[in-house]
This record gives structure tokens, C-alpha cells and sequence, in this order.
């Protein structure tokens, strides 16, 4: 009898339990690791180590009992995963996930791997700020360097009064970049082996107070720009020495194509691909940990995904309880509702952007 290979996962998030929910269906076993007891992939691991993501002798024995090992958390601290990665099968490695830890370095990398960005400056204390903004002009972005996400960590300079009201973001390193008045965000998710890139398409971004909200796929643009979009992120990929799953977010203003961020991992954005393509990208992540060759995915049709928040929750379960064909509900199961935490999903397919505005989006705040 084939012995399961066991998947171990850094973070025990709704990615986490996605990710074990795939690898199921490929016959994996999977352990997670969280500083939660009831953290959403406990609920489907086979196993589950509640430890801080520090705790280096926690994050060992999760080493110890996996064949291989992911992270879908961001801030695992280098200074415990770096000699991880030399004992133990970690087939992503730490340079992308260091790479998006610091958005100087990410900028910067971004650059020089190939891709166009809008510009930046470092940012360390006023002088500096005063400096940058003398060179970029406003309005322009401040956010600090790491551990920002979801809009945190941010603040728009619209003129030279905001400057001293942006003084307390830096009591830790920052980063000027300019504002991007763009027509739309895009994003792609890829996942590539020794052999290939596969990409999922991307979709157009819609943000509610610096969180995603909506996904409309296909993008409704030029095709000739997702083109460009997905050959430029492949050859990124392949030009940074990029192993495993990696998520690209883009301003599109006109025909420009504008880095804005990455993370290694899979994306809310790529939440869709459950239903919407094929094959989805939590799969094709594990088929990768696992060694199983890749599938190119492909939109089965038109989709909107909605991301749930916590003053969406309440809707979103009604939605659930009438059971619409091609709408399908993801509940990620936390423990606690809060107003702008992600509960969860809902995608909607062979819906177009339009049938969305009509006949759903008067359901939630």
C-alpha cells in the first residue's frame, strides 16, 4: 500500500484550510501550524500544532513530520525559516516570501527582475519624508515597510499639511511611492515547477476601504494587455528563481502595466478559481509539493467573486440557506465575526459584472 505523503503548512488560516482541502483530494495528509487551537484549517488537518510562528521548536517538529512544507502566512520571521529550508524540504524556499516582507526590497526586486513599478523612494524620518516628496511630488503614498496589509500601515499625502499628521508612521522604516491614479487593479496567480508556469486569469480588483471586495473575470480589457500581463509575470518568475505558487497584483493605467505588490502564496483574488477555472489554485499548489505535473487552467465562464467580511456574514449565510444554482458559498468557520475580518467567500458563476450589479450587490452594506 502507497504511504500518504503529508503536506506540512506555516499558518492555519482560510488558506491553510484550503490548501489541506485540496491535498485531501489528492490522497495527502496534511499538518498545520497556528498559534489558534480553533483556527480554520483545524478543522480538516490531520493534524494541528498550536504554536506561535516564532517557536522555532514548533515549527521543527512540523518540519520533522511533513515530506514538505509551505507557508500561507507572510510574516513566518526569516531568522527561523532560513536554516529550516536547509534541513528540511521547503521547496519554495525563503527568497520569495523575504523578497515580500519589506516593500523597499519588493519594489526594488520587482525592478530588477523585469517589471515596471510605479516610483519610490525610501523614507526613514522627516528629512527624508520632506526630501522624498520634494522629488516624487503629491500626492503620493506613505506606508511602512513591512507588515502593513489590508490598507493597515498606510496613508495618502495630498498636500504639504499631511505631512506632520503622517509623522507617527515613522517610528519604524517606510516607503514614498507614487500615486498611482490607475484605471484599474488587476491580479494574477501562477504556479510554476522546474518544467512550467501554469497562470490562472486574472480578474479586475475591486477595493472597499483597502480591502478586496470584488473579483470580475475576465478583466474587461484589452486582451492584448492580459497578454502582456501574463507573459511579463511568467518571465518574472523564472528571471527571481521563483519555485511554487506566487500572486502578482498590477495598477493597469492605460497601456502601462504597474507593479504594485506580490505574495507567495494563494491569493483572495484566486478564490475564484474553485469553480471558476478548471482547476483551482489551491490544487495546483499541492499537485506541486507533491511532485505531480501541472494543469493549465482555464475559465469555465464568466465569474464574480464577493469577498465576505464581517458586516457581510449575516447576508452571506442567508445566501447559503436559499441555495442558488452556480453561486457557492465559502465560509471559512473563525470563531469571531468582526466588521472588515475575512468570514469568508461567495463566487458566482456564469455571471457578468452587470447580472452582479443587478441582481446581488443590494445584498450586502
Amino acid at each position: 500500500m502507497k504511504t500518504k505523503k503529508t503536506i506540512g503548512i506555516i499558518g492555519g488560516g482560510q488558506l491553510g484550510l484550503m490548501i489541506a482541502e485540496e491535498a485531501h483530494r489528492l490522497g495527502a495528509r496534511c499538518v498545520t501550524l497556528d498559534p489558534a487551537a480553533d483556527a480554520p484549517s483545524a478543522a480538516v488537518a490531520d493534524e494541528h500544532i498550536v504554536a506561535a510562528y516564532d517557536d522555532s521548536e514548533a515549527i521543527e517538529r512540523l518540519c520533522r513530520c511533513s515530506d514538505v512544507v509551505t507557508y500561507e502566512f507572510e510574516n513566518v520571521p526569516g531568522e527561523i525559516l532560513i536554516p529550516m529550508c536547509e534541513k528540511y524540504n521547503i521547496p519554495q524556499g525563503y527568497k520569495p516570501l523575504y523578497d515580500s516582507q519589506d516593500r523597499l526590497r519588493e519594489k526594488q526586486n520587482a525592478l530588477d527582475n523585469g517589471l515596471k513599478t510605479p516610483g519610490f523612494e525610501a523614507v526613514d524620518d522627516e528629512e527624508s519624508l520632506c526630501r522624498a516628496v520634494r522629488k516624487m511630488g503629491l500626492p503620493a503614498v506613505l506606508k511602512t515597510r513591512t507588515l502593513g496589509y489590508d490598507g493597515h500601515g498606510q496613508m495618502v499625502l495630498k498636500s504639504e499639511e499631511d505631512i506632520a499628521k503622517a509623522l507617527p508612521l515613522l517610528t519604524v522604516p517606510c516607503i514614498l511611492e507614487e500615486f498611482v491614479k490607475f484605471d484599474f487593479e488587476a491580479s494574477i496567480v501562477m504556479v510554476a515547477d522546474d518544467k512550467r508556469v501554469v497562470s490562472f486569469p486574472s480578474g479586475r480588483n475591486v477595493h472597499r476601504d483597502g480591502i478586496l471586495d470584488l473579483c470580475f473575470i475576465p478583466a474587461e480589457v484589452n486582451p492584448e494587455i492580459l497578454e502582456r500581463m501574463r507573459l511579463q509575470s511568467e518571465e518574472f518568475m523564472r528571471r527571481a528563481g521563483y519555485r511554487g505558487i506566487l500572486a502578482i497584483e498590477y495598477f493597469v493605467r492605460g497601456e502601462e502595466i504597474l507593479f504594485n505588490e506580490m505574495a507567495p502564496r494563494p491569493h483572495n483574488s484566486g478564490h475564484y478559481t474553485i469553480e471558476g477555472t478548471t482547476t483551482n489554485q489551491f490544487r495546483e499548489l499541492a499537485r506541486y509539493l507533491l511532485g505531480e505535473e501541472l494543469e493549465e487552467p482555464k475559465l469555465v465562464a464568466p465569474t464574480v467573486m464577493k469577498n465576505i467580511l464581517g458586516q457581510d456574514l449575516e447576508a452571506a449565510e442567508k445566501i447559503l440557506r436559499e441555495g442558488h444554482d452556480k453561486v457557492y458559498v465559502h465560509l471559512y468557520g473563525k470563531s469571531e465575526s468582526r466588521p472588515k475580518r475575512k468570514m469568508g467567500h461567495i463566487t458566482f458563476t456564469h455571471l457578468t459584472p452587470e447580472e452582479y450589479q443587478e441582481k446581488w450587490a443590494a445584498r450586502f452594506v
